[in-house]
């Protein structure tokens, strides 16, 4: 049966390369496994040519012009093919370069080019590249692999190298591009190639001899990893973590370098040989040629033909009752390859091959990590996959125990700065990359509460940061409670002077018959010692948490006790004045000021103080509030004085009684009486002036819960004064000077 012949060429280099000769033994194998398939392609034979590029622009061009242009038909003998010559696709190039050149060249001829190896993402330009397919990755999706990866591990300073050819150049851009998204800032980025001269080699080794990077990025082939890993085998670096792309991380060359040893990278996903050609190799010589145990380029070139063959297989062959019938005399043209390779859908082996509309197959990687082994050699060892396909955050995932640089099983550490911990920012040093920056500690009332946090924030109103700034806690409510030391001091102070005032009063009325008591108008006495127990008591009310009912009686019960009080003492004192004149002949005085009006004149003077604490509760009573002004770090729970014109009116109508009630005071503090009560109401109001006047500067200064302290002291300091200086004189004479308790004493003028 006559065949078909096609040519299908892949390009390799020049010299003598034992992994890319494995390469073209591959292809070889499938084209003849094809021709030997009786579903795939059945009794049509395939043929191909083999060029080499020598990884050479000028070369690639020149093989590519002249697959173009037809091939010479001496080169096919016999009648075994249709016809000679006719090449509609062609396999490779390896490298990225030769690959742009000979793609630009057979896009004007719809030929069909796909390569197993060339990465660059240029090459998925369909405008420059409209014919261009491949089995192989496109970088873009490696250079997004490794800036997670290094994400991953939260490396944020890094070194970048990358040759400086296509490859090189196009993949590092786009890896940047993604570690920029990442957060991820690099030191430096260098571009070196093996042709270099070598003063630029050793200048390169001299960067990352110096860096503060620990980990590097190296996105480079093989060829150019190898010159720059022998330079720097002459003066080893510190420990460096090596992270490499596809191009040179498999290859067993390199991985007898001592000091990359823990170098992890993305790779080719691997096939065995026994998986991928259904036989066993075995083989006494260990060379990159014979190295059979993970097939990952040459899986693609494997992929690579047998895509072309699929193409050519839809394009020519239709299946009839169950069989595969090919028209063997079809005048098949490249451009009918080119349409067919872009539907191309099928397995093999395991492995899914198809294309997106850019060339590009789905991406898959394996992450890979160089591990030695018991002997001390090192291994390739798989670690983990990328898979593009999976849905954002599901695409990277490890499972294998890694080994890192010095053989260490810890992550180590690439940072420009430690992080900065929660309760501080980072504050980026001038004049240097993002990833560079000190860690400033929250100003006062602002928290952060994450790690590298660029901002600190302020707690709400009534929060206030923890000790290390990095949560918002309630603020502590704070206000006079009874059970601290300030408030049961107050309280011991108030009861003490409410019992004492009531034990003043038991003492008067036990002995109300007695001269002392009758002399000195125990109507007016007992009812200013009922006013004093009440003002004594009413301090109780400033101790507490303060509520609405609390706030409102505190000040208007201190008002009105304190006005009722000092009423009591203004009618005493009118009353010695009054007694004094109705001594003098002819003087009724007494007629005018009897116990009548000396009620009506309590009870005047105390309603006119109830009805501003009526008008003050009606428009704008006290009511509790919280503070949160006076300190930052906690509130303080008081009673806002509302209107605080009826707050200074109450206290300003008290202060008006008792200047008024002194000046009588002292004037009738010299009047000729044994006993005169006028110089003990003097020393009373006197006390109870200079309490009040301290009080004010006092009350207006103090912060917080020493408001009320310094309220409930003046109320207690004026109430002892009164207490001391009015009844302790006639209770001591009462109880122990009762020979002095007589009408005949009184009376002595002496």
């Amino acid at each position: 049966m006559p065949g078909f012949c096609l040519n299908i060429h892949p390009l390799v280099l020049c010299s003598l390369n034992s992994r890319v000769l494995r390469f073209s033994r591959a292809m070889i194998f499938a084209i003849e496994e094809i021709n030997n398939s009786s579903q795939l392609l059945p009794g049509v034979s395939l043929g191909y040519q083999i060029h080499d590029s020598c990884v050479a622009v000028p070369v690639a061009a020149h093989v590519a012009f002249q697959l173009s242009n037809g091939q010479d038909p001496v080169f096919h003998q016999g009648g075994s093919c249709s016809r000679s010559g006719v090449m509609l696709a062609a396999v490779g190039d390896s490298g990225s370069t030769p690959s742009i050149s000979i793609s630009r060249i057979f896009r004007s001829f719809s030929i069909p080019l796909v390569s197993p190896f060339a990465t660059c993402a240029c090459l998925s330009d369909k405008q420059q590249h409209p014919t261009f397919f491949r089995t192989i990755p496109s970088d873009q999706y490696q250079a997004d692999a490794l800036a997670k990866l290094v994400k991953h591990f939260g490396w944020t300073w890094i070194g970048a190298v990358r040759s400086d050819s296509d490859y090189g150049n196009y993949g590092m851009a786009s890896f940047l591009d993604a570690a920029l998204r990442e957060g991820i800032c690099v030191e430096y980025s260098e571009a070196f190639y093996r042709t270099d001269p070598p003063s630029k080699i050793q200048r390169l080794a001299d960067v990352i001899r110096r860096s503060t990077a620990v980990v590097v990025v190296a996105f480079a082939a093989s060829g150019d990893m190898k010159v720059l890993l022998e330079e720097l085998a002459r003066d080893p670096p510190p420990p460096r973590q090596w992270i490499g792309s596809e191009g040179w991380v498999t290859d067993p060359h390199l991985m007898s370098v001592g000091f990359c040893a823990g170098a992890i990278g993305v790779a080719i996903q691997r096939s065995f040989w026994e998986e991928a050609f259904n036989c066993t190799v075995i083989c006494s010589i260990n060379n990159p040629y014979t190295e059979t145990s993970q097939l990952r380029a040459t899986n693609m070139v494997y992929k690579a033909v047998y895509a072309i063959a699929h193409a050519i297989h839809n394009a020519m062959c239709e299946e009839r009752n169950a069989t595969v019938r090919c028209d063997k005399h079809a005048s098949l043209e490249p451009k009918q390859v080119f349409t067919e390779l872009k539907k191309v859908n099928f397995s093999r082996n395991g492995y899914h091959v198809s294309f997106d509309d850019k060339g590009d197959p789905v991406a898959f990687y394996e992450l890979v990590n160089w591990q030695s082994n018991k002997n001390g050699v090192i291994e390739l060892v798989s670690v983990g996959y990328y898979d593009a396909s999976l849905p954002t955050g599901e695409q990277f995932r490890i499972k294998g125990n890694l080994i890192w640089l010095d053989g260490g099983t810890q992550v180590p550490v690439s940072v420009c700065s430690e992080s900065c911990p929660p309760g501080t920012r980072k504050v980026l040093q001038k004049g240097k990359p993002i990833c560079c920056y000190d860690c400033i500690p929250c100003p006062e009332g602002e928290i952060s509460n994450m790690t590298d946090s660029p901002d600190c924030f302020l707690c709400h109103d009534e929060f206030w940061p923890n000790p290390e700034k990095e949560a918002c806690l309630p603020k502590p409510v704070e206000f006079l409670t009874f059970d601290e030391v300030l408030g049961i001091i107050l309280v011991v102070f108030s009861v003490s002077g409410a019992c004492l005032t009531i034990a003043a009063a038991a003492i008067f009325f036990h002995h109300r018959t007695t001269p002392i008591v009758r002399a000195n108008n125990s109507e007016l006495s007992f009812l200013l010692l009922f006013s004093l127990t009440l003002c004594f008591l009413c301090s109780l009310t400033f101790i507490g948490a303060p509520s609405e009912w609390s706030c409102m009686l505190r000040h208007t019960a201190f008002g009105i006790t304190f006005v009722l009080c000092i009423s009591c003492v203004l009618g005493k004192t009118i009353v010695v004045l009054m007694a004094f004149k109705a001594t003098l002949p002819g003087s009724n005085a007494m007629k005018w000021f009897g116990p009548p009006q000396q009620r009506m004149t309590v009870v005047f003077l105390t309603l006119i103080q109830v009805i501003i604490c009526i008008i003050w509760l009606v428009v704008s009573p006290p009511s509790p509030v919280k503070n949160l002004t006076t300190y930052k770090e906690k509130i303080i729970l008081e009673c806002a004085l509302g209107s605080a014109v009826g707050f200074w009116a109450v206290l300003g109508y008290i202060g008006l009684l008792a200047v008024f009630c002194f000046v009588l005071a002292v004037l009738a503090r010299k009047l000729p009486d044994n006993f005169n009560e006028a110089k003990m109401i003097t020393f009373s109001m006197l006390i109870f002036c200079a309490v009040w006047i301290t009080f004010i500067p006092a009350y207006v200064s103090s912060p917080g819960k020493f408001t009320v302290a310094v309220e409930i002291f003046a109320i207690l300091a004026s109430s002892f004064g009164l207490i001391l200086c009015i009844f302790a004189p006639k209770c001591f004479i009462i109880l122990f000077q009762p020979e002095k308790n007589t009408k005949k004493f009184l009376m002595n003028k002496n």
